[in-house]
Parts: C-alpha cells; structure tokens; sequence
C-alpha cells in the first residue's frame, strides 16, 4: 500500500508518479498531499479501524517499507493493526497460487474477526 505521501517518490517506482500526485518537495502539492497521507494522519487517542497491511517483501512497484512503518506507527499510537509480509511474490503479493490462498485465507480470517465473529 502507498501509505507515505511524504517520500513515496523517493522509494522505488515512486519519482514517476509524481505527475499524478504531485511532488510533496513543492510547499503547495504537500500542502494537499499532507491532508490525506495515512502514515501523516495516524494519532493517539483517536478510535481506527481494523486494519490488516499485507506487502511482499519483493514488491518492485510500492516499496514494503510503506506498510513496514505505517504499522510500526500506529503501534506506536497506541493502535493494533496486523501486518503480514510475504518474502516471495511482488507487487501483487504472491509468487504462486498457494500463496494467494494462503493470502486469501488471512484476509478473510482478519474479516470474520473483525465483524465479530471469532468461532
């Protein structure tokens, strides 16, 4: 996930994207950047979501360090979120139909938790 809009363009692919966010260097995009940045925007003492972060460790396009330190972060403030990293895979998380079950199997069991059912 793209979660850093402060220095996404640093990591990776990141620089290219900047005609479609904006370069948060120049005082006016991160003006507006800032405003919805998730890694910017988390704080203690104010009620979040669940939230799983699922990345792949060799993920060419969105840097893993995106989701490593959004985690990291709301950890903490105070905030439990999950955080599952494959090693294999890349930008679409999974080297193998194993894996995406696999990966299948942990999102619908963060969901079945998180909407209360934990039988």
């Amino acid at each position: 996930p793209l979660l850093d809009m402060r220095r996404y363009h640093l990591l990776l692919a990141g620089a290219s994207w900047m005609a479609e966010y904006g370069n948060p260097d120049d005082a006016d995009d991160w003006a507006v950047l800032k405003t919805y940045s998730p890694y910017q925007n988390v704080k203690a003492g104010v009620k979040m979501p669940a939230v799983l972060f699922i990345t792949s460790t060799r993920d060419d396009r969105v840097h893993p360090g995106h989701a490593r330190k959004m985690a990291a972060r709301m950890l903490e403030q105070g905030h439990a979120p999950m955080y599952y990293e494959n090693i294999e895979g890349g930008h679409g998380g999974a080297a193998d139909n194993a894996q995406r079950a696999d990966m299948a199997a942990l999102e619908y069991a963060f969901l079945w938790r998180t909407i209360g059912r934990d039988d």
